[in-house]
């Protein structure tokens, strides 16, 4: 049925001829839970206060659910009605680029059907964005996520009219990424103004932002951005197939995803790349990796995300490039003391004694001088109390944080060492392994390198450093068959790529770096100009 036929049944209805059309669809029937398929299905009636009561009763009595009926039109007025939920929406939007030009005085003498008319054809609505639906599934939603829903008497369609106001927080300074250097802005939870940050910085129309929507109850969206001439179309269709196929009731965080999409699900490493910073993500789509969003969180998930890139920071891009190669590699020392420093303590003191200078190890063995336990447990213990301490720093508040962390520190190490419980090298050892850990850019990387510190403290207790050099190996055998998104998770180490060391083992110039991750991009690899390196100019004469 098309705009002219229903607006000439709308004229018979209101003469009150009886020889009108039936409605598309039954109305659901009156119960309290209604199936998605149900939803889906069932379509408006020409009743506006049927349709009223379909909406009350798949809502339920919400109190944040308003309704404003009023009349369209002076001559031959036809019924209305406003609905919206209270506080998803922005009050001197409505009142200004709906209720306003609706109720306007100079349109009272013109009849409802005629208003009705302008209104399917776009006007009297100042606000940019306005759709029709006739399905309940639709308008639900809509309703749901902030908009406004108009219904008008004797015509089977919802007006959806774009008016979300709902609070959100400014725009914050990076807390776990920070830096000297480079811009001060993170995501925050609303989804548009992330996607904004973005373009703001990558204002190309070859950026390309797809949505999709998980959740059977939450309805969450989902962003997928990637630069359509750059990313791998496999790379981007294998993203899309992983999230699709996600089925579960609600989505609260991007981490609700990384469990679903991962290519090993029991790997303990992270195979994708989490940040909260803007520029980072572009960086990241520059070489051609997809970025994923998800609405209500402030966090971005990066894929592939390979272990190098894990060690990296935006701020290596922004400084200069002989500190920034000084700064990865005490990253990667940092990186294996604390993965290996506590168990190559345990076993070089049990079982490899030769190996320590004669004066080192008189002040070793004076220093453990009536402790009662192996180190092995005095490792353990200490490691325990620090684990301890950094967890309750991060839960409590946090001023008192900081402090419980400090005093409890201080106060536990000094008196641990004057009890003779353990000795102050272990002290040492522990507080360095701690240190080490928080260089590591990414949080759930430090946190895998603190959970797979116990099983090597065993090997070295039962083994000495061939149980370390076992642990090791093993887990040098599984990065070496991890993937992430079909990219080996060593590379550009394994398999060895030349060219790609510019970025990983050392930190080149921007002008020496000219082409991108052979694995990400099979064309469109070359990311800049030949012979840019920069010169003095001649001398005249």
């Amino acid at each position: 049925m098309d705009l002219l036929e229903k607006l000439k049944w709308i004229m018979l209805q209101r003469e009150g001829r009886k020889n009108r059309p039936k409605p598309y669809h039954h109305p659901l029937k009156q119960r309290d839970i209604y199936s998605q398929e149900e939803l889906e299905a069932a379509e408006m009636v020409s009743s506006l206060q049927k349709n009223l009561d379909q909406i009350t009763r798949i809502l339920g009595q919400n109190i944040d659910l308003v309704k404003r009926n009023f009349f369209l039109g002076q001559e031959q007025p036809l019924e209305a009605a406003v609905l919206y939920i209270d506080n998803l929406i922005d009050p001197p939007l409505l009142d200004r680029n709906i209720m306003e030009p609706l109720l306007a005085p100079a349109l009272n003498y013109r009849s409802g059907i005629h208003l009705l008319k302008i209104l399917t054809e776009g006007g009297l609505i100042s606000r940019a964005e306005m759709k029709q639906f006739t399905a309940f599934d639709n308008i639900i939603s809509s309703l749901l996520t902030g908009e406004v829903i108009l219904l008008v008497d004797s015509f089977p369609r919802a007006f959806v009219i774009s008016c979300k106001g709902y609070k959100t927080r400014d725009i914050p300074q990076p807390s776990l990424e920070n830096s000297v250097r480079g811009p001060r802005d993170a995501f925050i939870e609303a989804l548009p103004i992330n996607i904004s940050l973005i373009r703001k910085r990558l204002p190309s129309p070859n950026l390309v932002v797809e949505t999709l929507k998980i959740g059977k109850i939450s309805d969450t969206s989902v962003a997928l951005l990637y630069i359509k001439n750059i990313a791998s179309q496999g790379l981007v269709a294998e993203v899309r197939k992983r999230l699709e196929r996600i089925d579960i009731d609600v989505i609260l965080e991007s981490g609700y995803l990384e469990h679903f999409i991962k290519d090993n699900p029991y790997s303990p490493f992270p195979q994708m790349l989490v940040t909260e910073r803007p520029d980072r993500v572009v960086g990241n789509l520059a070489e051609g990796r997809v970025a994923i969003l998800t609405d209500n969180t402030p966090l971005a998930l990066v894929v592939p995300g390979e272990l190098l890139s894990l060690l990296q920071h935006p701020e290596d891009y922004y400084a200069n490039f002989y500190y920034s190669t000084l700064i990865r590699w005490l990253r990667y020392l940092a990186f294996f003391a604390a993965l290996t420093l506590p168990s190559l303590y345990i076993a070089i003191t049990n079982f490899h004694q030769e190996m320590i200078p004669t004066t080192l190890f008189i002040s070793i063995a004076a220093a453990r001088q009536g402790v009662p336990f192996p180190a092995f447990l005095e490792a353990l213990l200490m490691e325990a109390a620090f684990e301890t301490l950094r967890e309750a720093g991060i839960r409590l508040p946090g001023p008192v944080g900081q402090a419980v962390s400090i005093v409890g520190a201080l106060v536990i190490g000094q008196a641990a060492v004057q009890a003779n419980i353990v000795s102050p090298l272990m002290v040492m050892v522990v507080a360095f392994t701690g240190i080490a850990t928080f260089t590591i850019p990414q949080y759930n990387f430090a946190i895998t390198l603190r959970m797979l510190r116990f099983p090597l403290m065993i090997s070295a207790a039962f083994l000495g450093l061939f149980g370390v050099m076992i642990g090791l190996l093993a887990i040098l055998l599984h990065l070496c068959s991890l993937r992430s998104f079909g990219v080996p998770y060593l590379s550009p180490l394994a398999p060895l790529n030349w060219q790609e060391l510019k970025d990983t083992l050392i930190m080149a110039p921007q002008w020496a770096r000219t082409k991108r991750p052979a694995e990400l991009v099979q064309q469109n690899d070359q990311m800049m100009g030949q012979n840019l390196k920069p010169k003095p100019p001649k001398k005249k004469g």
